[in-house]
């Protein structure tokens, strides 16, 4: 397992202009975001970028169970003082760093003001210091998670095949649109049964949303298909051993629709 040292914040050095920052979310839990996220990180990493993965599906985290980490500390120390920022932010497998949240603490469930500063002041402190944040945000339509989301300039949905999955995600993008007045949207549509699924899945959503947005001028609004991960064995061997798919099947199908996906966001 291949890891590096994690010195994100380090003094003297030169400021990046800004991280791009992307949420990837999804309307219901399941769908493999967490899984997709993590790979993502691990592909743009592998072209060069410095990459910090934010954990912000805040009290029901997995993003350590995915990676098989163990933190001694997470968001929640850094919340309470216990620990600085650059203390918390570790090495992850596949070469980029992570921020961790930690698992069933009620207290982040709601969307209180002081969870919604130290949120927004975190990442801005991170954000010179990194070429791409993605922020793995919980699912659904929940105040944290809205929040989350509107903190990241670009937005990736993952969805699955199955009816409850493709209905949550409407309902999220819906939403996206109304209180954030999103007019671009990313879609990557997982677990995809054959060839052309995602495009079909992309078409079928993105006409049903731009009827409810409305076609007056301005309101345009495009949902863009950025990837499909075809079913793929590796992934759940992957997820049951804890290891990163990237590094474990690279030439998997599923792990070359990953890699395909960071080349989009890149180019």
């Amino acid at each position: 397992m291949s890891t590096t040292a994690a010195a994100p914040l380090q003094q003297g050095r030169p400021p990046r202009a800004g991280a791009r920052t992307l949420a990837v979310t999804s309307g219901k839990g399941g769908v493999g975001k967490t899984f997709v996220t993590a790979n993502l990180a691990a592909a743009l990493a592998a072209h060069g970028n410095k990459v910090l993965v934010l954990d912000a599906d805040l009290g029901l985290a997995n993003l350590d169970v995915v990676l098989n980490l163990h933190p001694k500390l997470t968001l929640h120390e850094v919340f309470t003082g216990k620990c600085t920022l650059e203390q918390a932010i570790l090495p992850a497998p596949g070469g980029f760093s992570v921020l961790l949240a930690g698992s069933g603490m009620v207290e982040y469930s709601r969307l209180t003001p002081d969870v919604r500063d130290k949120l927004l002041q975190i990442l801005e402190e991170v954000k010179p210091h990194f070429d791409w944040v993605l922020l793995d945000t919980g699912a659904g339509i929940s105040d944290v998670v809205l929040f989350a989301i509107s903190l990241a300039a670009d937005v990736l949905v993952v969805a699955t095949p199955e009816p409850t999955s493709l209905t949550d995600a409407y309902a999220t993008i819906k939403v996206l649109c109304t209180q954030q007045e999103r007019r671009h949207v990313g879609l990557l549509v997982n677990q995809a049964n054959r060839p052309g699924e995602g495009r079909l899945i992309c078409s079928q959503l993105q006409q049903v949303l731009q009827r409810f947005v409305g076609a007056t001028p301005g309101q345009a609004f495009k949902l863009e298909l950025l990837g499909e991960v075809k079913a793929d064995p590796v992934v759940r061997q992957a997820v049951l051993k804890r290891q990163l798919m990237l590094e474990h099947f690279p030439g998997s199908d599923a792990a070359q629709a990953i890699k395909a996906l960071a080349n989009k966001l890149i180019g």
